[in-house]
């Protein structure tokens, strides 16, 4: 459907807006990119069963019925000439599906970008506020060692980080103005590899220390909530809380960042790097807003 051409190494780091209009790319050319999905992929009717004149995406896998043919003549007449086949899936469902021609895919560049933001390292890590619309996080490699805050409209820097890490994920709090970041390399070194923030005031809230040269490579929010409707998960609260962390040990480990009873210290006290945002950690852990 389309491809974007503008990062100048490796792309590291990818993430959609909760709102699925807004994509961010990070790469090891040290730039975060924010693409609009209207310019990127432009104006695609999807089908419509009551409309006979809506057409497919391309890729997009549907059943097989009378109007066939009408939908095939539309693709066609939107995203030019396309592959298509049939196929049948093991309940029997007849299924048709549509390959978009290379000579229709949409190729973009230099200018197709809505943001440019440039860091002092890879950038990886890549999260957007699910509360705040238009506030994105990013995380610097080993070079930069930061959490930045932007404001996606207007592509201004609101705040930033000092970590003393390379920045590997952030997560959002989905009920807190907290920002959850793991850490690979430390620089000077510390034990913490995972750590919990404020927003907007940018304090630590918490941070919790690993054993030996272990570093966190990437995480993802553990999938808090219920199952099916009116029946939770077995053994857990229905909030959020835990982060899944994968460790440079070949190992998974489970941290419960955002308890849903008393708070507790989980860190030692003193600095976390030298950073002048970290120094207030005090061996407690500060309450921080809860969005209710």
């Amino acid at each position: 459907m389309a491809k974007i051409s503008l990062h100048s190494q490796q792309i590291c780091g990818l993430a959609w807006s909760p709102d699925g209009q807004l994509l961010a790319s990070g790469g090891n050319d040290n730039l975060c990119y924010l693409y609009g999905v209207d310019e990127i992929l432009g104006q695609i009717r999807r089908i419509d069963p009551n409309n006979r004149r809506g057409s497919l995406i391309a890729g997009q896998a549907l059943a097989a019925g009378n109007m066939r043919n009408q939908e095939r003549d539309a693709e066609q007449a939107i995203h030019g000439p396309s592959e298509s086949g049939t196929r049948t899936m093991e309940d029997g469902t007849e299924v048709w599906t549509v390959r978009t021609s290379p000579d229709s895919i949409r190729n973009l560049g230099s200018g197709c970008e809505r943001q440019l933001w440039v860091h002092r390292a890879a950038v990886k890590a890549i999260a957007f506020c699910p509360w705040r619309d238009g506030l994105v996080a990013t995380g610097g490699g080993s070079n930069d060692k930061c959490i930045h805050f932007f404001h996606a409209s207007s592509g201004s820097a609101l705040a930033t980080i000092a970590v003393a890490a390379q920045v590997t994920s952030l997560i959002w709090s989905t009920t807190r103005r907290e920002i959850a970041a793991t850490f690979g390399y430390a620089q000077p070194e510390h034990p913490y590899r995972v750590a919990v923030f404020s927003w907007p005031d940018c304090r630590q809230v918490a941070a919790i220390p690993w054993e030996g040269e272990l570093r966190a490579l990437y995480a993802i929010p553990y999938p808090w909530g219920k199952t099916e409707p009116g029946r939770p998960r077995k053994g857990t609260a229905t909030s959020e809380g835990c982060i899944v962390v994968a460790s440079s040990d070949k190992t998974v480990k489970f941290h419960e960042v955002w308890s849903t009873e008393e708070r507790t210290a989980v860190a030692g006290s003193g600095m976390l790097g030298g950073s002048d945002i970290l120094e207030d950690l005090e061996g407690i852990m500060k309450e921080g807003d809860v969005i209710r």
